[in-house]
């Protein structure tokens, strides 16, 4: 079974390099990481997907940062909103991940727009370290919303993916944490599965991938 970390951070946004997190990555039994500010590449057998997080509180904001990206951004992902916001982000061709559901007000991603994302195939991110470091109000919020989504994903077939949101390997979950953790909201195996496959299925397979040694 492939299984990918769809958000980990490294130097200089976070303390480990992007070399020793997918050596880390390899070693808890993932064979991808998508990394925020890297160039796609290979190494040591484990795939490194450059990854950019848009930042925005309106549409125009997420618009202007979008034409302003140059070079190759890797997968784009955005911090999700209010139910307007989101909806706009979903008609943005090159946004392929929400981020941040679990921050926003509960009727900001309802059926109608699950059943958008799963024909756009826009996947929904969920970050699991808020089940380790986060409060009691913060990691029971999450709970919650997580098994909304995980209910409201089985209904309408959206992607869901999973990430360790690590700033250093010494956060980075292993891919039997990561199952473990997803049990605490209710996603089975089979969800499991489905989401750690959720950035292969969007992936455009065209793209070159450099090999480093």
């Amino acid at each position: 079974m492939r299984c990918t970390d769809a958000c980990v951070y490294p130097f200089p946004l976070g303390d480990s390099s992007v070399r020793r997190m997918a050596q880390e990555a390899g070693e808890l039994g993932l064979d991808s990481i998508v990394a925020v500010g890297a160039k796609r590449c290979i190494f040591r057998g484990v795939e490194v997907v450059g990854g950019t997080v848009i930042q925005g509180t309106n549409p125009g904001e997420v618009q202007a940062a979008l034409r302003k990206l140059g070079g190759d951004p890797g997968i784009l992902m955005a911090n999700a909103g209010d139910y307007a916001f989101n909806k706009a982000l979903l008609h943005m061709s090159r946004v392929r991940v929400l981020r941040g559901i679990h921050a926003t007000p509960r009727n900001s991603f309802d059926h109608i727009l699950s059943r958008m994302a799963a024909e756009r195939q826009v996947a929904v991110d969920l970050d699991l370290s808020l089940l380790v470091s986060g409060r009691d109000y913060a990691r029971q919020k999450a709970l919650q919303r997580y098994a909304d989504l995980a209910r409201l994903q089985s209904r309408t077939g959206f992607p869901l993916t999973l990430s360790s949101g690590a700033r250093s390997i010494l956060q980075m979950k292993s891919t039997r944490d990561m199952i473990s953790l997803c049990r605490l909201f209710g996603l089975d195996e089979d969800g499991v599965e489905e989401a750690f496959l959720g950035i292969a299925n969007i992936l455009r397979p065209e793209k070159a991938v450099e090999v480093v040694e």
